[in-house]
């Protein structure tokens, strides 16, 4: 039997669209495995966030209220009780609970400010995001931490501000930041900005003053990738600014998953439709659909084709790309009457 993600988020089915959202948030909150130390938070986490991942969106949502979970894999079912035909849609949980997590709080600190992994992110209204690096001035010379904490909470505060025994300067420690990019931003290349709030002695006294700095992502780049901004971090007499450094990495995407600058996608078969040949639709990350014919050949659940140059650009030679490789995923009936069931074992071989 599939999941029932009604159940799993506590609500009805005639559930709004903020009663989706508000039962995520809670439960999100409860069962966050850096919060909830318990050994099923994060089987439970992972749950809550594909639930919300279908319901909140209303394609899968309709989908998943007609046929459940096995409809949104597979398609509406036919007649004779087969998955429906290949190309249709289908949806797979992309498997990164936290990264629903990250993108549904944003910036907010909803841990409270002690908490080391509080938003440093925040959609602005002018398209750009915000990193915020310290909660004020008075924090960095002495004034007692963070909201009186003594623990501090984000890593891009100066916590070294007094002048150092040493008479050469230190720097601090660098500031890392992960950067989400689609595989549509990676295909074509995109640019970022990041508006960034720190500590500035340009004055010679301190003051909070904003800069945005300007992220240009190349097509192709992988996750991991990192790009400096060097001394961009709070400034405090006698140490150098930390390096800001953000590390780009893969959002997850509904029909594709990355392999190096190769894309996997997984087509839906019929048993019928594996041993008797198809002709699958795939989709492509540029938006056109290429068909695939398995018309003479048996399609097992190693099988894969390979469609050359429709890939991710190669990060060093951006003209050529990878492969878009497509797999299949073998739907098997849930039964078979008894006369079919003995055709077979006189038609099919040992």
């Amino acid at each position: 039997m599939g999941k029932d993600f009604y159940k799993i988020l506590g609500i009805d089915k005639k559930a709004s669209d903020d009663d989706i959202k508000k039962a995520y948030r809670k439960l999100a909150l409860k069962y966050h495995p850096d919060k909830n130390k318990s050994p099923q938070a994060e089987e439970r986490f992972k749950e809550i966030a594909e639930a919300y991942e279908v319901l909140s969106d209303k394609k899968k949502r309709d989908i998943f209220d007609q046929y459940g979970e096995d409809g949104l894999k597979g398609g509406q079912p036919g007649p004779d009780g087969m998955p429906g035909q290949p190309g249709g849609y289908t949806y797979q949980f992309h498997g990164d609970p936290r990264a629903t997590f990250a993108q549904f709080f944003g910036s907010q600190n909803i841990f409270g400010a002690a908490d080391p992994f509080g938003g440093f992110f925040s959609g602005g209204g002018d398209g750009q995001e915000q990193v915020f690096m310290n909660i004020g001035g008075d924090e960095m010379f002495g004034g007692g931490g963070f909201g009186g904490n003594p623990m501090g909470a984000f890593r891009s505060q100066s916590f070294n501000a007094q002048a150092p025994s040493r008479k050469r300067q230190q720097q601090d420690p660098p500031i890392e930041h992960d950067l989400y990019v689609t595989l549509e931003e990676v295909d074509k290349g995109t640019t970022k900005k990041m508006k960034i709030s720190r500590m500035s002695m340009a004055t010679g006294t301190a003051r909070k003053e904003e800069k945005v700095l300007s992220i240009t992502v190349k097509p192709g780049w992988k996750a991991g990738t990192k790009i400096t901004f060097p001394k961009e971090g709070d400034q405090a007499p006698q140490k150098v600014p930390a390096d800001i450094i953000f590390i780009i990495r893969d959002k997850p995407h509904s029909q594709f998953k990355r392999e190096g600058s190769d894309l996997r996608y997984n087509a839906q078969l019929s048993l019928k439709q594996a041993l008797c040949g198809a002709s699958v639709t795939v989709p492509t990350l540029q938006g056109d659909r290429i068909q695939v014919n398995t018309q003479g050949e048996v399609i097992k659940p190693t099988t894969v084709k390979r469609i050359s140059g429709r890939g991710l650009p190669f990060p060093k030679e951006p003209s050529r790309r990878g492969d878009l490789i497509v797999a299949f995923d073998i739907k098997f009936p849930d039964t078979l009457p008894p006369s079919l069931r003995n055709q077979l074992a006189e038609l099919l071989p040992n």
